[in-house]
């Protein structure tokens, strides 16, 4: 087990300046030209100059390819060292499919920007788990629209600002749950923020891939799950222990939530709040990360922010690399 001075020593990918080589891969679903088009003219405003794999464009039912298309892809983005950052292109599923094909090497001696989320967490946790590297939890080509070079979304601005500048700063309010006692003593926390979609890191528990929480701060998010899913997995993290030695819980997006006819009785966040209120570490509600369109900002996962927990419900999260 790492424990934070290893994680500090682990080596951090270079911020990306103009000119820098960048490359769109597709990991899981199938991409159309179309749909990545405004990422790479987005990009390119950026500075940047956007390498495309061999199949970026290919086809196997849902999936972007074959398992050794999108595997071969992704090697090739990770053991070119032009590349500066890599970012999937979607999400969808069938990243795990081709985790255990991939060759790190390479990558661990010059690591680079790997950029996305939802089924990206496969590549956030097995990195984080096997070298320690951090990785960065942001929206993706097929999020990105033809207005995102006027409008500046949060989503897309973020991501430019953490990877050209290392900074992220953000302040929200949460609605909080029904339950009156999730109210919060002002406090602040520091720590690795770990983590990402709930759904990914329910199934890579026990595998290679599985992350270490202890002594971090665990974002989690997730979408169009029935609610008694969401308890399902938050019992699992319990028992599994991923819970108990957290120093905060920075639940994002919990976006088009589901029940069954015979209603669960409970919210998300009130499924996600029972779970852990008996440890007493801050719960942070609402914040804004995950499968929320053009505000899902950018974070570096891996890499210590500074969390502040306001008694009124509102919080702020700090972080520079």
């Amino acid at each position: 087990m790492k424990d934070e001075t290893d994680e500090k020593m682990m080596p951090v990918p270079k911020l990306l300046q103009k000119g820098d080589d960048v490359a769109i891969v597709a990991t899981a679903r199938k991409v159309s030209r179309a749909e990545i088009e405004p990422a790479i003219r987005l990009y390119e405003t950026w500075g940047l100059n956007v390498l495309l794999p061999e199949n970026i464009y290919a086809e196997s039912d849902q999936f972007a390819g074959s398992d050794s298309q999108r595997a071969a892809d992704l090697q090739w983005a990770l053991d070119n060292a032009e590349i500066k950052a890599v970012f999937c292109a979607r999400g969808g599923y069938g990243t795990v499919r081709i985790i255990d094909q991939i060759d790190f090497s390479r990558f661990a001696g010059m690591p680079k920007w790997i950029v996305g989320y939802s089924d990206v967490t496969v590549l956030h946790s097995h990195i984080h788990a096997t070298l320690g590297i951090p990785t960065i939890h942001a929206t993706m080509p097929l999020n990105i629209d033809d207005d995102a070079v006027a409008c500046r979304y949060p989503a897309t601005e973020s991501l430019r600002q953490l990877l050209f500048e290392g900074e992220a700063n953000y302040r929200w309010t949460s609605g909080g749950v029904h339950n009156t006692d999730y109210r919060l003593q002002k406090t602040e926390v520091e720590g690795p923020i770990v983590g990402g979609n709930l759904s990914i890191l329910y199934s890579l528990c026990g595998s290679a891939s599985d992350i270490d929480t202890s002594g971090k701060i665990l974002l989690i998010e997730d979408l169009d799950e029935y609610l008694y899913h969401i308890d399902r997995m938050m019992q699992n993290l319990r028992r599994t222990g991923k819970l108990s030695q957290i120093k905060a819980l920075v639940v994002g997006g919990m976006t088009e939530m589901h029940d069954n006819t015979v209603p669960f009785g409970k919210t998300a966040k009130e499924i996600i709040y029972d779970t852990v209120k008996d440890y007493g570490y801050p719960v942070c509600f609402d914040a804004p990360f995950g499968h929320l369109g053009n505000e899902n900002r950018a974070i570096a996962l891996g890499q210590t922010i500074s969390l502040q927990c306001n008694s009124d419900g509102s919080f702020a999260i700090q972080q520079t690399l």
